[in-house]
């Protein structure tokens, strides 16, 4: 089987297990901000990478992946923020995989897709890679990165006051991100309310330099961050923990030698794999999973 019929085999075993998901429009009507955006979310493996990924999102939502049916409910649900630079959701490792892992942990998974930048063609990541070029990606997330957060808060704030109908716990409502998505996760770790305050952050990989990191809230969420060292950004998550850590707030940090940019669910036989197990266990320290008997 060549490759590209096997990403396309994937994908489509991908989308029909979606289909068979929940989906919660996140909004009623048109997002806030973002009225008048027209085009329409494609999901697709046709790109310079011919990697699977979801781009041109205008109207964001959350796809509901209830527990296992092999393992009891823990209670605890977590949403799911995938990565792309603001560009794409890199939908396959940072999505779908995440959620089912958390399926088998007994956790109710949420996954968000929420607004990108517009895609004009039919090739995301060749877009990107131009705004990279040109210097341009700053100037061109500025406007959707606020968006973005604020569905990622919209999110929180929907699990919690839908907390019984998916047979979760309002108190244990957590959110995880990688990459871009790492930012959103972040972000969520600031300005919160009640309603859309997560009771734990995990970020892999996020972008979140110094300057957006003040004024760390007095009852701030625990926080778990992963990234490599090969990896420019696992500064970033450096800095976090540490201003975490120095704003006497509890804090988990595992930054692997190897592992690069968006390692996500991937199997690298590499130590940073092993993130995964450390994150349940992290969970299981803070009162989200049970114990293993």
């Amino acid at each position: 089987m060549n490759k590209k019929l096997l990403i396309s085999l994937l994908l489509l075993i991908a989308v029909s297990a979606k289909a068979q998901q929940k989906v919660i429009q996140l909004y009623n009507g048109p997002a806030p901000g973002s009225e008048n955006w027209t085009w329409s979310q494609v999901e697709s493996a046709d790109n310079m990478y011919h990697s699977n990924t979801i781009y041109n999102v205008s109207h964001p939502t959350l796809t509901v992946y209830l527990p296992d049916s092999s393992v009891a409910n823990s209670g605890t649900a977590v949403i799911i923020c995938p990565g792309g630079g603001l560009q794409t959701l890199s939908i396959m490792q940072e999505g779908y995989a995440v959620a089912k892992w958390l399926q088998k942990k007994g956790i109710t998974a949420f996954l968000l897709e929420y607004r990108l930048m517009h895609t004009v063609g039919n090739d995301p990541y060749k877009e990107m890679l131009e705004k990279m070029k040109n210097n341009t990606v700053l100037k061109e997330q500025a406007p959707v990165a606020p968006l973005a957060i604020a569905d990622g808060r919209a999110a929180i704030a929907y699990v919690r006051s839908h907390a019984a109908e998916y047979g979760v716990l309002p108190s244990h409502i957590g959110i995880i991100g990688f990459s871009a998505g790492g930012t959103i996760v972040a972000s969520c770790a600031y300005n919160y309310t009640p309603e859309n305050r997560p009771d734990f952050v995990a970020a892999g990989y996020a972008y979140f330099p110094l300057e957006m990191q003040a004024n760390v809230p007095q009852d701030a969420p625990p926080l778990f961050l992963t990234a490599a060292a090969d990896d420019q950004l696992s500064i970033n998550s450096a800095q976090l923990y540490t201003t975490w850590i120095n704003s006497k707030h509890s804090a988990e940090l595992h930054i692997y030698s190897k592992g690069g940019h968006g390692f996500g669910m991937n199997i690298q036989n590499l130590p940073s794999d092993s993130w995964r197990d450390r994150f349940a266990e992290w969970m299981t320290l803070q009162g989200f999973l049970p114990a293993a008997k």
